[in-house]
């Protein structure tokens, strides 16, 4: 359930042309002036990928405002004299003339498209921020427009999906392996030997050639959500290349999967019992009583839902209705559909939360799916993680986080299923990263965030060598551009002139 925050939605509507490019021009040299300063982009680059860092781009325009191209990064960086695949990536040039460089931007996932976010660059940074740097989105490998995984048809996909995600019958738990297992053949089938090599340290590595190829001597990044994970190994993988580096909405490289399961599904309960008081307060809210009254009404309605799914454009099962559910976690400005999609729900009305489990999958109203995220999600996170395949395993699990986290807990408890059976060997392991040597990082965590929650915040700005935790009492997932002015002001402090917030500073 990591995946990039609301507001990326945006830049679903304003979806831009392929980016395509060939050899030509010199990227543009990135620092404070303008003017290239200091040691090359390149310097220190192993002789075997020079040549990945020595590209020259052309950029060619990709409508309002936009430039696009694409960079030529190898396959497998053990072999950078073998496949090659071409990344896809746009900028929007600083408005200013005091230009500080290059911020690329990752929305999370693993799997949303970087180049449809930085489409919203306007809503996903501040005006002062957009004023001094080239906004710079990616598509990772695997992703989009970067040689995107390919798993399963459109109605496998849908099926997936809809599967039944918190199995309490037998029947229901074979499905689920069976469907999951489809998942993996599927990917290896489609694949090859490129499913090896989308896992986030060949991205990470994917970054550096980005940042050296932009003229920049220093990565600044802004990452979300799993883009925090992705900047956290960039920072272990190149602690001397880090520049201005924002965290925001932090996964914790140390958790294990049983771990990460169980603080989202925390987060998610917490995140709901928050939706659940705004909207008692609230009139025309379909739920009555307190918050447990009105939780034990959610659950109720959820175990129907699994019996008897409601009527939409196609049926919405149990899961489905909770993924619509988890959706509306991620914003604060999702709640008020959400309240109308339950009451129609309540009336057996389903189309509602099925407009919100769409959009969380990314699935147009054509019954196309507007990007590969459903799949490119597993693939990165069964490289980066080892999961086991015993069932009995995942059992106990869902019964424990079902006791923690009473709606969502089975459902995220099976969710790594498929990684159980995953067609290549998981090339991460759970660790801290230090990034012993670079400059002060900042991490941003919200204190009900549902998908990243904020003890991970905390956890990496300890477990980082040099970090400041900035906090966002609040909802939502991530927290810079959502609304507070207190972050939004820290933020830009950090990225344009490199100033930390105070110790324990903790915003509204």
């Amino acid at each position: 359930m990591s995946r990039a925050w609301w507001a990326a939605l945006v830049a679903l509507a304003l979806l831009a042309p392929a980016c395509t490019s060939s050899a030509g021009s010199p990227a543009p040299q990135a620092s404070r002036s303008g003017r290239a300063t200091g040691p090359s982009p390149t310097a220190g680059t192993p002789g075997g990928v020079a040549v990945f860092y020595q590209q020259r781009l052309r950029w060619r325009g990709c409508g309002d405002g936009f430039d696009c191209t694409r960079v030529r990064v190898p396959v497998d960086y053990s072999r950078p004299a073998g496949p090659t695949l071409r990344l896809a990536v746009i900028r929007l040039k600083a408005r200013g003339a005091d230009r500080l460089g290059s911020l690329l931007i990752n929305p999370g996932g693993p799997g949303a498209s970087g180049v449809d976010y930085a489409r919203a660059a306007d809503v996903v940074v501040s005006k002062a921020v957009r004023e001094r740097y080239d906004v710079v989105g990616f598509d990772p490998r695997g992703v989009a427009r970067s040689r995107p995984i390919r798993c399963l048809t459109g109605p496998q996909t849908d099926a997936y999906v809809a599967q039944d995600g918190s199995p309490d019958t037998a029947a229901e738990e074979a499905a689920l392996l069976r469907i999951s297992r489809q998942l993996a053949a599927g990917c290896a089938a489609r694949n090859g030997a490129f499913l090896a090599h989308v896992g986030t340290r060949d991205a990470a590595r994917d970054l550096d050639v980005l940042r050296a190829v932009l003229g920049d001597r220093k990565l600044r990044y802004l990452g979300k959500s799993y883009g925090t994970y992705l900047g956290a190994v960039y920072a272990e993988l190149f602690p001397r290349r880090v520049g201005r580096v924002v965290l925001d909405g932090v996964v914790d490289p140390a958790a294990d999967q049983a771990e990460l399961s169980r603080s989202q599904a925390v987060g998610f309960q917490r995140a709901l019992g928050s939706f659940v008081d705004d909207c008692l307060r609230r009139s025309g809210c379909p739920l009555a009583g307190d918050r447990t009254a009105a939780l034990a009404r959610l659950q109720r309605f959820l175990t129907d839902v699994d019996r008897h799914p409601l009527r939409a454009s196609r049926p919405v099962t149990q899961s489905l209705a909770l993924l619509g559910m988890a959706e509306a976690m991620y914003d604060t400005s999702a709640w008020s559909f959400l309240r109308l999609a339950l009451r129609d729900a309540f009336r057996g009305d389903g189309e509602p939360l099925l407009v919100l489990a769409d959009a969380y999958a990314e699935r147009g109203e054509n019954g196309r799916y507007l990007s590969n995220l459903m799949v490119a999600l597993p693939a990165v996170n069964c490289l980066d993680q080892p999961e086991t395949s015993d069932l009995a395993t995942f059992r106990a699990r869902a019964a424990e986080l079902a006791r923690v986290s009473p709606i969502f807990g089975a459902y995220v408890a099976w969710g790594s299923l498929p990684c159980g059976y995953w067609p290549v060997p998981a090339q991460g392991r759970p660790a801290p990263i230090r990034a012993t040597g670079a400059p002060p990082i900042l991490v941003v965590g919200t204190t009900r965030d549902p998908a990243t929650p904020y003890a991970a915040a905390q956890a990496v700005a300890r477990e980082l060598d040099r970090a400041r935790l900035l906090t966002y009492v609040g909802d939502g997932h991530t927290a810079y551009r959502h609304g507070s002015r207190c972050i939004d002001e820290q933020v830009d402090a950090f990225l344009l002139d490199d100033r930390l917030p105070p110790v324990g500073t903790r915003c509204r």
